[in-house]
């Protein structure tokens, strides 16, 4: 009798678990379909859901547009900014548009920009100054600018809802702030960042120190690494999705072999800043020659602590300062060791490459 109740216990225990564990189904006995609360666990939305859909998916999913798109006039990004001086006040002018930006000779993209470039043009300042920057929205769009690791007050930090309205089609605003620390910064747009600053709304900020270096480099050069994605003629900003991955990386807004060639001479030293502006990584490796990481993120490394190395990876946002001299002649090829991203629309050699070319 005692092992009979003993049975009948345990199957009561097994339906009751079976029960617990079976699919919820609706009063037709058929499997609940997708609703507006599908992406949610405890009332809480999923991040990062790419619903087909998601209307906020969709929106990044468009291809980059924009009425009466003009090819650009110039076809090199990160230039120095010129300014002018008002009551010891350094003031830049920028203006949002949208361009017809060349990546390679035949592939021609349309891009946000700053001043009709990607990069936009570099804003190079000395540590103290005071700096006033209008922007133009010129874009079919609202945007913002976010300067990316300067010190600004609350109110220049470029967040939408948060420190500012956008700044709508047509529209114009002032951000001014003291420029520190010394260091390798940027800025870029922070509305609807995923789509407009893939799309080209980025560019360098270099604070010089108010003391000179002693030993300054003889070359000193920006690096930008981006990446986009281009498919039956339309731009896309690309994301870590599927369906939206990129199929050209960018270095300055160029893919190889249109990137720069930087010749240096043997004994030369060389500073390489590291910018990742894009939404992947890119471990960056220089042939022929190790380096020093001398700052990051634009904090200067202390002499003792400096790494010695051929390749670091540069994570979406990070800013690595890397050194080395020039020893030995020759062309050598700095590059990103995901291999993929030397690619052009999956054809070797292109992308993620430059050459470095050292003469005696």
């Amino acid at each position: 009798m005692r092992i009979k109740k003993t049975m009948i216990f345990s199957l009561m225990a097994l339906a009751l678990i079976l029960s617990a564990c079976a699919p919820a189904t609706t009063p037709n006995n058929t499997m609940p379909m997708n609703n507006d609360n599908s992406n949610m666990t405890d009332g809480i939305p999923t991040p990062g859901s790419m619903m087909a859909d998601n209307p906020g998916a969709a929106h990044m999913m468009e291809p980059i547009t924009a009425p009466n798109v003009q090819p650009a006039t110039e076809t090199t990004g990160g230039q120095p900014l010129a300014y002018r001086e008002e009551n010891g006040v350094k003031v830049f002018e920028l203006t949002t548009k949208a361009v017809q930006w060349p990546i390679l000779d035949g592939v021609t993209v349309t891009a946000y920009t700053y001043n009709g470039t990607v990069p936009g043009p570099m804003i190079r300042v000395t540590e103290g100054d005071q700096v006033r920057i209008i922007v133009k929205n010129e874009l079919p769009d609202p945007t913002t600018i976010h300067w990316h690791g300067v010190e600004v007050p609350n109110a220049m930090d470029g967040v939408p809802g948060v420190t500012q309205d956008p700044i709508q089609p047509g529209e114009t605003f002032t951000y001014e702030f003291i420029a520190k620390p010394a260091g390798t910064f940027m800025y870029h747009s922070h509305f609807e960042g995923d789509v407009q600053v893939g799309a080209g709304l980025y560019a360098p900020f270099i604070i010089d120190p108010k003391e000179p270096e002693a030993n300054p480099p003889v070359i000193d050069k920006v690096l930008m690494l981006s990446e986009v994605r281009m498919t039956d003629g339309e731009t896309f900003a690309a994301m870590p999705m599927g369906g939206m991955e990129p199929n050209y990386f960018t270095i300055n807004g160029k893919s190889f072999p249109a990137t720069e060639t930087i010749t240096v001479k043997k004994g030369d030293l060389v500073r390489l800043r590291f910018i990742a502006i894009g939404q992947f990584i890119h471990p960056m490796h220089l042939h022929g020659m190790p380096f020093k990481i001398v700052a990051t993120d634009g904090h200067p490394v202390p002499e003792g602590a400096q790494l010695t190395k051929d390749t670091v990876s540069v994570a979406p946002g990070e800013r690595y300062d890397i050194e080395f001299i020039a020893t030995e002649t020759g062309q050598w090829m700095l590059h990103c060791h995901i291999l993929h991203h030397t690619t052009n629309d999956n054809v070797e050699p292109g992308g993620l490459m430059l050459m470095i070319n050292v003469t005696e």
